[in-house]
């Protein structure tokens, strides 16, 4: 294998040879916004774009899911394999403010070149593209990985856009919950004494929650809304409900959160006389487990390209359904810069920013990254090891 400052000027060559093939996946994607399980153009436009590069047709659907889809390479036989995600659902409202349509663009461009690069050095081994709906929420790679998709896969990448270039610093493991408190209507000025307030229940659990945040560890958090609070002021609430998101970056402080959350629902039940019905809203996601042998060489590669990578102050708060996966095998979720000015993930500005020139470059570079990630992977035993040690340490001090 080539030096890696020469390999990867070679991998972008590759992954630059068919820019505008790169440009129409990623601006189409953007200017047609669809939510969790309703990807059927960005899954179609992946798909036909795999064509164009003469792939074989993937399986769609994948995983009992409509708008997954998984795409193979393979040389020879009994090599390593390794795993790319793409994701490119939209945000409500705000369309791609993720970036995710730079994302599976990335995808699809490293998956591209480890192609060209496995045939024309003729390496053993597999790569497979995950196609990977409803990330945002919706948990699609949680299903996916119910459906066993990570069987005799080795390790998996994916990057994502940022304001900047930054290594992968794990994410929080997330529980959401749907409370509803059921109490007894009454005249609250009239005969107040006969109504059970489903409403007092709600403000209960939200001082319960804002008191235990006293003594909760910085790894944690908690946020909530409330959703329904009554119909009129004169009339005692017999039904109120809020949403809580709890996350954590240990995996071992969800149960603990989990059980006290539970805990305060039933407290507040029992100061109102009421009866809480509480419900999960969407599927958990686990805490990310980034890999440092994947991170170190992230960085040095992105410096090599010129990327400008920065090692994060602290880890993300942020949750991901790639945590799953980060804990099945070996793994890497890294951030390439789509703008050079502040911008936060889920903003105007975020979305502006993953239609620009310089985030499709950005992901181009972040692509050939990846790909030269895999391809070390593939042909070098000792990396592999070195990976896969320290996903085991890793995994051993954590659920």
């Amino acid at each position: 294998m080539k030096e890696p400052g020469e390999s990867l000027k070679d991998l972008y060559g590759i992954v630059c040879e068919k820019k505008n093939l790169w440009e129409d996946l990623s601006s189409s994607i953007w200017s047609n916004p669809e939510l969790a399980y309703h990807e059927h153009f960005a899954c179609g436009k992946q798909l036909e774009t795999l064509a164009k590069l003469s792939f074989p047709p993937p399986v769609n659907p994948y995983c009992d899911l409509e708008t997954a889809y998984r795409a193979e390479y393979e040389n020879g036989k009994g090599g390593p394999v390794f795993g790319i995600c793409a994701e490119y659902d939209a945000l409500p409202g705000l369309g791609h403010g993720c970036g995710h349509n730079l994302i599976c663009t990335a995808a699809l461009a490293a998956f591209y070149a480890v192609r060209e690069r496995m045939k024309k050095e003729n390496i053993t081994g597999k790569v497979v593209l995950f196609g990977t709906p409803a990330e945002e929420s919706y948990g699609g790679k949680v299903k996916m990985l119910a459906k066993n998709c990570l069987d005799n896969v080795d390790a998996v990448i994916m990057v994502h856009p940022s304001a900047r270039c930054v290594l992968d610093a794990g994410s929080t493991a997330i529980c959401r919950y749907d409370v509803t408190f059921h109490g007894k209507a009454s005249h609250a000025a009239a005969a107040p004494e006969l109504g059970l307030n489903a409403l007092d229940a709600v403000l209960l659990l939200f001082n319960a929650v804002n008191a235990f945040r006293q003594q909760m560890p910085d790894c944690c958090r908690i946020h909530g809304i409330v959703k329904e609070g009554g119909e009129a002021p004169n009339i005692i609430p017999d039904k109120a409900s809020c949403r809580f998101f709890l996350r954590s970056l240990d995996q071992k402080w969800m149960d603990v959160l989990d059980k006290r959350f539970h805990d305060m629902v039933h407290g507040a039940e029992l100061m109102t006389a009421t009866k809480a019905e509480t419900v999960l809203f969407n599927l958990p996601y686990k805490s990310r487990l980034p890999n440092k042998v994947f991170n170190e060489s992230f960085f040095e590669y992105a410096s090599l390209l010129e990327m400008n990578p920065q090692r994060p102050s602290g880890p993300g708060k942020g949750s991901s359904d790639f945590g799953d996966f980060s804990r099945k095998i070996p793994a890497l979720h890294g951030y390439f810069a789509a703008t050079n000015s502040p911008a936060a993930g889920h903003s105007v500005e975020m979305r502006e920013a993953c239609r620009t020139p310089f985030a499709l470059d950005q992901a181009l570079r972040a692509g050939a990254v990846m790909a030269q990630i895999i391809l070390k992977f593939l042909t070098d035993p000792g990396y592999r090891e070195e990976a896969r040690k320290d996903f085991e340490a890793e995994t051993a001090g954590s659920l």
